[in-house]
């Protein structure tokens, strides 16, 4: 299995030096891992304060782990942090983030980059987010006697974890000195393979989204947009989620303002959206604001507004699950919103959750999704019985950041 595991990480390598001339994200991927050990080695070498690193692969995993970057940063002022991505979408979008001191992209694994990586890096703890599961990295840390935890870790029987071949695998996992799982389902898991060094913490996604709640942005382009009207927002749409949504923002259009912001925020997915939307739709950055009102769609046409957007909100739609799987539900069930979504979402446990309490209406098509929407939308008192469901929840399952940092201020101090 090591072999595979070898044979795939070169693969994975040669295919992104072949797509880079052709592909954005492959790209960018290649060019960020240039010359990398000597851009770190130039970055730390005056670098005489403690480290303790964390890892990310994208930005979805960066939200879950960012509130504990940011009570670390809070309880050792005197320590350094060393953030690094996986991906470009994390990276890309949070290079300039100040809660770490150094950012840069992951080596691929390997086993002479890990042991080079950490020999510049010298951290004293390593926290990995949720899915990463590194072979070398792990190797080289236990070796090193350097500290590594897995933090809102999420498992599922089909991982190969718990196949029957899946012995190398269980033993990268072995490797951390704790593993912080998410919920109870994934902790029996972890047990049944003889993995014991886990507890549940729970996601750290509850506790980032209720910091966000508490600060979020005034934007007055919005405010004007929605001019006293219900305002149905469409958080990290795809094509076939804009496809599903039509029927419902026809529909609507005279008595309900959409405000949609696509997943993938470039021209060819903008002007998509804009041309499948038609005249009714306008462009953030080309909005004005004594005009504006006019308009029954505003088209989001940056990056860092989402959360905020749905302060603004009456009604949310989460994109993605007409697709690989649902985006992040909890920035808008924090602030009350029915949520509606396609059906690929049973990997979520907390889209699960806010099914069974009545907070969310999973649709199969724009039939079920006009339907359902009226129900909710003509039913009295409905909308507000799911706002205070929806904050009872989220506030119940915060306080993850705080279990894990009370573990790692032991392994510290």
């Amino acid at each position: 299995m090591k072999l595979l595991y070898d044979i795939g990480l070169k693969a994975y390598k040669a295919a992104i030096a072949l797509a880079s001339p052709f592909n954005q994200k492959a790209k960018l991927m290649q060019q960020g891992r240039e010359r990398q050990f000597d851009k770190l080695q130039e970055t730390l070498q005056q670098n005489s304060a403690p480290l303790v690193w964390f890892h990310c692969a994208s930005l979805g995993e960066f939200e879950q782990g960012r509130p504990i970057i940011e009570a670390f940063k809070q309880a050792f002022p005197t320590y350094k942090v060393l953030l690094t991505f996986f991906s470009p979408s994390g990276y890309e979008v949070r290079k300039n983030y100040q809660g770490a001191d150094y950012i840069t992209y992951l080596p691929l694994d390997s086993a002479s980059n890990a042991r080079q990586f950490l020999a510049i890096a010298k951290p004293e703890l390593a926290v990995f987010v949720k899915y990463e599961f590194w072979h070398y990295y792990l190797q080289e840390l236990q070796q090193r006697n350097i500290p590594v935890l897995s933090v809102s870790a999420i498992f599922r029987q089909e991982q190969v974890f718990f196949k029957p071949y899946g012995d190398f695998y269980r033993n990268i996992l072995r490797r951390f000195t704790h593993i912080y799982t998410q919920n109870k389902r994934s902790l029996e898991l972890l047990q049944s393979i003889n993995i014991s060094n886990t507890s549940i913490a729970g996601d750290t996604r509850f506790d980032r989204v209720l910091q966000t709640a508490a600060s979020v942005k005034t934007i007055p382009v919005v405010e004007a947009f929605a001019a006293g009207q219900p305002v149905f927002m469409i958080g990290s749409s795809w094509p076939a989620d804009i496809e599903v949504l039509l029927p419902l923002m026809q529909h609507y259009g005279t008595s309900i303002k959409f405000i949609i912001a696509p997943h993938e925020v470039n021209e060819a997915s903008i002007n998509a959206v804009m041309k499948t939307v038609g005249a009714a739709a306008v462009r953030f950055s080309q909005a004005n604001a004594a005009s504006i009102a006019k308009y029954s769609v505003l088209v989001i046409d940056n990056i860092g507004m989402l959360s905020s957007l749905y302060s603004y909100g009456t009604y949310a739609y989460i994109g993605g699950a007409f697709g690989k799987g649902l985006h992040n539900t909890l920035e808008a069930a924090v602030f009350g919103l029915p949520l509606f979504f396609g059906p690929t979402y049973d990997k979520f446990q907390e889209a699960k959750d806010l099914v069974e309490l009545g907070c969310a209406f999973p649709v199969k098509n724009s039939e079920e999704l006009l339907r359902v929407f009226a129900e909710v939308h003509e039913t009295p008192g409905l909308a507000l019985s799911i706002k205070t469901k929806e904050k009872i929840y989220v506030q119940e399952q915060a306080g993850a950041t705080e279990k894990i940092m009370a573990d790692i201020k032991r392994l510290l101090n």
